[in-house]
């Protein structure tokens, strides 16, 4: 057995010589070395030799095993770098072509009419506050004044979740979460995501942008007027000069309660699908906090006093960029978002 040991290491190293291919070390490796090679037939034969020879022939085998491997390996190494070396022969990068310009991309333009918006308002004093998108009935509508017979709480308008979960409708909720957590007086504004069961059209969208603002004081430093102000001004510093209306409207968790309208960018007042022919545009809708609200929060509405607001982002970003349909913005088409590469924003 010692005699067949011998060729079997004679005739791998022979093989396994300094030109040796790569299929010539594979096949040396699964003869000699796999599960039915030369070495393990013999190891498995042991069982017929002698026992005063089995240890002379088991240490045998382990050496030559170990030669044969380590022949392999370095065989393989030295393969590998050849074929990197005629990879790189092959493949000579020449230095003297010219450049492969990538395009840069940008911030979506809604996000970026979102950071404008912002930074209006932290100039005027409030500041942002982030809740969560996935809420329950208390802080999307109860606590909000809803009752519970009100439509939007029918399946047709909100998601809801297993578990009495829900999708947020509006970013209202912020205004209670935020108030869970804090006293007046505060100028907040919460910005973010907000899920209603709409179809995709010109103006509406199932998945939008909103920004809910609001400021709380003690009752009597906070009135509809300061409202008014914070709001034409914001109008003004976004849109440029035009022309803005404040109508009565009903919102369950303000008393009183109004949109704000601006002369239709678009159209110039002359009717158009955006600001369906009646020449203004509803920008946002606000009023005075209902003391409901501030009862939900444990703050008497015998000593305190706040209004808040609510936008559309996307809505808004119509107005803005001058764009008639808001589809526009999910369709993800770079021809389109190209063009607006350097929408005004900064940073806050």
């Amino acid at each position: 057995m010692k005699d067949q040991l011998e060729e079997i290491r004679r005739r791998a190293l022979a093989e396994l010589g300094d030109d040796a291919e790569a299929e010539v070390v594979e096949n040396v490796r699964v003869r000699v070395l796999g599960r039915s090679g030369e070495l393990t037939e013999i190891m498995r034969g042991m069982r017929d030799v002698a026992p005063a020879e089995r240890p002379i022939i088991g240490k045998l085998v382990n050496d030559i095993k170990r030669e044969v491997e380590a022949r392999i390996e370095a065989l393989q190494e030295h393969l590998r770098a050849r074929q990197l070396e005629r990879s790189l022969a092959s493949a000579r990068l020449d230095v003297t072509l010219p450049g492969v310009r990538i395009p840069r991309g940008h911030v979506h333009p809604v996000t970026r009419i979102m950071e404008e918006m912002l930074d209006i308002l932290c100039g005027m004093g409030f500041e942002v506050e982030y809740t969560q998108d996935v809420e329950d009935d208390f802080h999307n509508f109860a606590a909000l004044n809803f009752p519970p017979n009100h439509p939007a709480r029918d399946m047709q308008d909100t998601f809801f979740l297993p578990g009495g979960m829900l999708l947020r409708t509006h970013t209202s909720n912020g205004q209670i979460r935020v108030l869970e957590r804090r006293r007046p007086p505060l100028a907040v504004v919460c910005p973010g995501g907000c899920y209603r069961r709409d179809d995709l059209s010109v103006r509406a969208a199932p998945a939008f942008n909103q920004i809910e603002g609001f400021m709380i004081d003690r009752r009597g430093r906070i009135t509809m007027s300061h409202l008014k102000g914070v709001l034409t001004e914001f109008a003004k510093e976004f849109f440029g000069e035009t022309r803005v209306r404040f109508r009565g409207s009903f919102f369950p968790f303000t008393e009183p309660s109004a949109e704000l309208d601006i002369y239709c960018l678009l159209c110039s007042g002359a009717g158009c699908a955006v600001c369906k022919y009646s020449g203004w545009t509803e920008v946002l809708g606000c009023g005075m906090i209902h003391p409901n609200v501030l009862r939900a929060v444990k703050l008497d509405p015998n000593e305190y006093q706040g209004f808040a607001f609510g936008m559309g982002v996307e809505r808004t970003a119509l107005m803005k960029l001058g764009i008639d349909d808001l589809r526009l913005f999910y369709e993800n088409d770079v021809r389109f978002l190209g063009q607006f590469p350097s929408v005004a924003g900064g940073s806050r």
